[in-house]
């Protein structure tokens, strides 16, 4: 451990394969956050972690969200990501507390821009988002939370009330040391473009959706 001064003048105890480097001020369209941007030196990526208002170190309402280029910047509808990231948002600002740390690295669970794009093509011709990794000799979920739990613990952070629908996201914090005190669904109303990838992240990837179930007559 080392102890770092970041840009706000205050001494704080840092890790040495994630550093803390700046925190700013960050107005939204959700509500006022704050950025903390830290550099991870062990996987090379630049991470960052909006906080609102003042959170505890018990129960805090958190959401881990995967970089997703097409869906977060684009608005993509082959996938919810974006809707996500944005519900995310507006639940943390809405309760008065809580953080939403942005996942650098994550993109196409985690094997990166351009192969997620090669695997949507192959989505595109009828494999499913399964398939089109396994085809493409990528892992189906390459995803590390390490970093995410380190984050969180540099916040103080020690339980969480996790926005996700993926118990392995769950599993992936407990066994960082991050307890999870509850997790919360974030279920988007999907659409014909996304039901099939969505259908597939409840069957073949346990994802908790059963929002789904009354909604038969959407195909992809």
């Amino acid at each position: 451990m080392t102890e770092k001064i970041g840009v706000l003048g205050k001494k704080t105890s840092q890790r040495t394969d994630v550093e803390r480097v700046v925190v700013t001020p960050l107005p939204t369209v959700y509500g006022q956050f704050r950025a903390y941007g830290y550099v991870d030196h062990e996987r090379g990526d630049e991470q960052v972690a909006l906080v609102h208002g003042e959170i505890g170190a018990e129960g805090v309402l958190a959401r881990l969200h995967s970089e997703c280029l097409t869906g977060d910047a684009f608005g993509s509808r082959h996938c919810e990501c974006g809707d996500q990231l944005a519900a995310a948002m507006r639940s943390v600002a809405a309760a008065g507390s809580g953080v939403v740390v942005y996942l650098r690295g994550h993109e196409g669970r985690g094997i990166g821009l351009l192969a997620k794009l090669r695997a949507m093509a192959l989505q595109a011709e009828g494999l499913d988002t399964v398939e089109a990794n396994l085809a493409l000799g990528l892992p189906v979920d390459a995803r590390d939370y390490g970093v995410a739990a380190r984050i969180l613990g540099d916040l103080g952070v020690r339980s969480v009330r996790l926005m996700s629908n993926n118990p392995r996201k769950r599993e992936a914090l407990v066994r960082h040391g991050i307890e999870v005190a509850e997790q919360v669904p974030l279920l988007i109303p999907p659409c014909e473009s996304n039901i099939t990838y969505l259908r597939t992240k409840r069957e073949r990837l346990d994802h908790h959706l059963p929002h789904l179930d009354a909604l038969a007559h959407l195909t992809s």
